[in-house]
């Protein structure tokens, strides 16, 4: 469920609405609050890995030449 809200103040970077929902699914994560694991870990274990993958897909077509025209993937 997206925590991004067009009410807060924009962040006018690409894809931060993924991004911050990746950011607060992490930091609540069982992973890093309970057994105080690094986030690096923590991804590698596969904790967020929808967003993570979601966040990813969104960069890539950054980089996409047909996003001109198509639009980024992502929210």
């Amino acid at each position: 469920m997206p925590k991004y809200y067009e009410d807060k103040e924009k962040d006018e970077r690409p894809c931060a609405g993924i991004r911050e929902d990746l950011r607060f699914c992490l930091l609540e994560s069982f992973c890093v609050v309970q057994e105080k694991k690094s986030i690096k870990q923590c991804l590698k274990e596969g904790n967020c890995s929808g967003l993570l993958v979601s966040f990813f897909e969104c960069k890539r077509s950054m980089l996409d030449n047909r996003a001109r025209f198509r639009g980024r993937k992502g929210y």
